[in-house]
């Protein structure tokens, strides 16, 4: 499968305590941090979620 490259880009200060957990679950734990993952729906599913506050690019 193709992976993916999730950066955080907007701090998870004030937002809804879902939201820092689906950040959690994808592996951001501060600012600017990135990780790679398969490109699979479960991991678009989230993305989608807090798509307002990271940054996705073909890896």
């Amino acid at each position: 499968m193709a992976q993916i490259q999730i950066k955080q880009v907007k701090s998870r200060i004030k937002c809804p305590a879902v939201q820092k957990r689906t950040l959690d679950a994808l592996g951001l734990r501060k600012l600017n941090h990135v990780v790679v993952k398969e490109n699979t729906p479960d991991v678009m599913g989230m993305v989608n979620k807090v798509r307002h506050l990271v940054e996705v690019t073909n890896a």
